[in-house]
């Protein structure tokens, strides 16, 4: 188990390099060369074989940065439905190039307006069992431009699977989309007969997504709180050193009040983010899962919208950086599903 001291030297060196400002390519190079790409990856496939608490704290960074490179996607999701299908062979083939930061991989599953896992997918996979044929449209796919490879809820005769689809194959059409967060890469995948591999156990597709997102959303905790927390640091240091008619505004009783509230969001997301990772995987967990992921999504909405209000008219414009957190807020608040469906998702897992 990771001590509390190896943790503080873990957020240290990710802080440490999200502070050199580097490009996406040169700090993707960066993570891997540190480890990072590779922590949930088991160490025979050359990773380091950690859990949702170390990356838990890698996510509270990159969030406070909103780190635009494919982490969440690749390193995070992916790595977590391999281990949810358990397939050797595809483990071996993609989750060293993973650590080593040599290959970036996309997951498709969610369809129509819904960013969850359909029960019964529309995108089909027919023909030869063994080398099948994939038909349909895959929506909101995060960072499908630049993946080497795709892994695709489809139905198939033997049920809902995973299918793996080289992007840049026949029959795939991969369109970026345009939406409030320009640092959150959506894309609209199309396949036209788009020649795929099964991956694991054929009709186990939806359990596998399921429980990939599931433990993948503690790393969008993790960055849903670390980004809250700093902007909420922006607008605290901005009151403090704007003055007006004499005084800084911070010591306003309307400034004053907004960032309390910002402080009790910001510091209440990062209390449950942790709480979950720490739990995760446990019994019960998926409930204290639901309701964080509501609640953080709110949180950071509020925190984000409320930080431009204290930073007055210069929070609306353009050339500051705080209109970028709540771009991130409204894109993070609906990525694997929207505050409403974690919520009805708690009282489901309650019984109430």
């Amino acid at each position: 188990m990771t001590t509390s001291e190896e943790l503080r030297a873990l957020r240290g060196a990710v802080a440490d390099l999200m502070a050199k400002h580097l490009p996406d390519d040169r700090a993707w190079s960066e993570l891997a060369a540190m480890g990072l790409l590779g922590l949930l990856v088991p160490e025979q496939y050359g990773g380091a074989g950690a859990g949702p608490v170390e990356v838990g704290v890698v996510a509270e960074e990159l969030g406070r940065v909103l780190f635009a490179g494919p982490y969440l996607s690749t390193a995070v999701l992916t790595v977590n439905l391999l281990a949810a299908v358990d397939d050797p062979g595809q483990c071996a083939a993609v989750l060293a190039a993973i650590t080593a930061g040599t290959t970036r991989v996309a997951v498709a599953f969610a369809e129509g307006d819904s960013t969850r896992p359909p029960a019964q997918p529309a995108t089909s996979a027919a023909g030869d069992p063994e080398r099948p044929l994939l038909t349909g449209e895959k929506r909101f796919v995060l960072d499908a431009e630049d993946a080497a490879l795709l892994y695709v809820l489809a139905s198939s005769a033997a049920g809902p699977g995973v299918f793996a689809v080289d992007p840049a194959g026949p029959g795939v059409t991969v369109r970026a989309l345009t939406t409030v967060d320009q640092s959150r890469r959506l894309c609209d995948v199309r396949f036209a007969d788009a020649p795929a591999s099964v991956v694991g156990v054929p009709g186990t597709g939806v359990e596998a997504f399921t429980a990939a997102l599931d433990r993948s959303a503690v790393a969008l905790l993790g960055e849903q709180a670390g980004a809250a927390r700093c902007a909420m640091e922006m607008a605290r240091d901005y009151a403090k050193a704007r003055y007006q008619f004499g005084r800084a505004i911070g010591s306003f009783q309307a400034v004053k009040h907004m960032c309390a509230d910002m402080l009790l969001e910001a510091e209440s997301a990062v209390s449950a983010a942790r709480h979950v990772a720490a739990v995760a995987g446990s019994p019960g967990w998926i409930a204290d899962l639901a309701l964080a992921q509501g609640y953080c999504s709110d949180a950071f909405v509020f925190v984000g919208a409320t930080n431009i209000q204290v930073h007055g008219g210069i929070g609306f414009t353009w050339e500051h950086p705080a209109h970028r957190y709540l771009r991130r807020a409204r894109s993070d608040a609906q990525l694997f599903g929207s505050p409403p469906w974690h919520r009805e998702r708690y009282l489901q897992e309650i019984g109430a």
